[in-house]
């Protein structure tokens, strides 16, 4: 399958719970309304979305275990997502548990185990899976490996988005859009003001900095502009599992197709929108012709 978007990053199979009367309580019974084990992570979350907006995409990262490659291999059959770069492993496979009551979740998972080990459980990125692409998404979790993805991006002229990126890091100076949550300026910024913390990753790219602040406004800019707002959509939230990859999704979908600033954060925010809105995201997820109209109407 010839790629227009290559993804890089964590590919997981997630056990998802939505429950049905709010979060969970201590030493109190809780309902679940849904469940389900579907494709998850910010690589393959993203990557079911550009599929569904009409992108054809090939993934690589995290390692995929015996638990987790049926499941995976299954759900992409019919969908325009090249898996060949993944390797496969016999152990269970990296998944995560995810539980939901509508703005409320909590993500549970052994990674900080997996990281502490030193021994790498994801792929090396190549050179002939980029090439020929013409945007690419590079997550910031597998450190040489993901500065090798970067790289290998700017030696073929393909521009990436990431999300989280520092800074004073070489991810966030190369990239083409960086994605900045609450919870990253939580953890590297605590204490400042969104507009000086926008001040900083200004100067320090040449790229689009977009900050995203829950239900916020947004505040977007690039090296020598003034910083704009965006406020996001007003949708009804079901479950926020998969907002921040959808945006992220959006943004690789406004490179390929040439948008500009505020056209290319409206679009993401719109995606992101549509995602929140229902529950499983993977088996819902925006289409254009949903996003299109979310933007017309404004709402």
């Amino acid at each position: 399958m010839k790629a227009e978007a290559y993804l890089f990053g964590q590919v997981l199979g997630t056990h998802s719970f939505l429950l049905k009367d709010g979060f969970l309580q201590p030493d109190e019974y809780s309902e679940i309304r849904e469940q389900y084990f579907l494709p998850g992570g910010e690589t393959g979350t993203a990557a079911t979305v550009l599929a569904s907006l009409g992108v054809q995409v090939r993934m690589d990262g995290t390692w995929i275990g015996t638990e987790v490659a049926p499941m995976l291999k299954k759900f992409y059959e019919d969908k325009p997502v090249d898996l060949s770069p993944l390797h496969y492993t016999d152990d269970a496979g990296v998944m995560d548990y995810v539980v939901i009551a509508g703005l409320v979740r909590s993500p549970m998972g052994r990674f900080q185990t997996l990281f502490s080990t030193g021994e790498r459980w994801w792929s090396i990125p190549k050179e002939e899976d980029i090439a020929g692409c013409k945007a690419a998404a590079v997550d910031p979790f597998f450190g040489a490996e993901t500065l090798q993805a970067a790289e290998l991006c700017r030696k073929l002229n393909v521009p990436y988005v990431t999300i989280d990126s520092p800074h004073d890091s070489p991810l966030h100076r190369y990239a083409a859009v960086n994605v900045v949550s609450k919870e990253c300026t939580s953890q590297h910024y605590a204490g400042m003001a969104p507009e000086d913390i926008m001040a900083l990753l200004q100067k320090e790219s040449e790229g689009l900095t977009i900050l995203t602040q829950g239900g916020g406004d947004m505040l977007y800019g690039r090296k020598g502009q003034e910083t704009k707002r965006m406020k996001p959509f007003r949708v009804p939230v079901v479950s926020t599992l998969g907002a921040g990859d959808t945006f992220k999704a959006g943004c690789v979908y406004g490179l390929l197709h040439g948008m500009n600033d505020e056209e290319l954060v409206r679009f993401a925010s719109a995606c992101s929108a549509i995602a929140i809105s229902r529950f499983p995201l993977p088996l819902h997820p925006p289409r254009l012709e949903e996003v299109k109209k979310l933007i017309r109407e404004g709402q």
